[in-house]
C-alpha cells in the first residue's frame, strides 16, 4: 500500500519541478535611504520550464515586475535556481537586472538599472503549487555614484500550469 502513495508523490513532485509557473506575491518594502518611504510591495513573476535539472537542483529563466503602493517599479529578467528537499521543501534564488522608476523621489534607487536579487524558503503543494516567503534586494551594484538600495520581505503563491 505505501509503494503506490511514493508513486504518486514522485510523479507530482516531477511534475511539479517541470512546470512553469506564475508567481504572485505580497508584502512590505524597506527602502536604505534615511528619506524613503518604507511601504506594501506587490509583485508579479513567470518562471518558465527549466533549461537544466539534477537530481534535486533546476534552473531556469524568469521575469519579475514589482510596484509599491506609491507606484515605483522595477520590471526585470534573469537566472532562477531551485534546489528542492525529499519532503517537498525547496530553496530558491534569482537575479534579475532591470529598469526601476521611481515614482516617489524619496526613493530614488541611484538610476533606472538595478539589479533585484532574491531568496526564498518554499513548500511545494499536493497539486503543484508552491507557497513561499523570500527576501529580496534591489540594488545598482554600485555602478553608479549613489546607490542606496531597498529590501522586501514577500509572502508568494506560485501557480503551476
Amino acid at each position: 500500500m505505501k509503494f503506490p502513495s511514493i508513486l504518486a508523490f514522485a510523479l507530482i513532485a516531477s511534475s511539479a519541478a517541470q512546470a512553469q509557473s506564475v508567481i504572485f506575491g505580497a508584502g512590505y518594502a524597506d527602502y536604505s535611504n534615511s528619506n524613503g518611504d518604507d511601504q506594501a510591495i506587490f509583485s508579479l513573476e513567470y518562471q518558465h520550464n527549466p533549461f537544466h535539472e539534477a537530481t534535486r537542483f533546476s534552473a531556469t529563466w524568469g521575469a519579475a515586475l514589482s510596484v509599491d503602493t506609491d507606484g515605483d517599479t522595477h520590471v526585470g529578467a534573469g537566472l532562477v535556481g531551485v534546489y528542492t528537499f525529499a519532503n517537498r521543501w525547496f530553496i530558491e534564488g534569482s537575479v534579475m537586472p532591470g529598469y526601476y522608476n521611481e515614482s516617489n523621489e524619496n526613493n530614488d534607487l541611484g538610476g533606472s538599472f538595478q539589479i533585484r536579487s532574491l531568496l526564498g524558503l518554499g513548500y511545494a503543494l499536493e497539486g503543484g503549487d508552491k507557497i513561499s516567503v523570500a527576501i529580496t534586494h534591489k540594488s545598482n551594484a554600485s555602478t553608479q555614484d549613489d546607490n542606496p538600495g531597498v529590501n522586501a520581505l514577500l509572502l508568494r503563491y506560485h501557480y503551476a500550469f
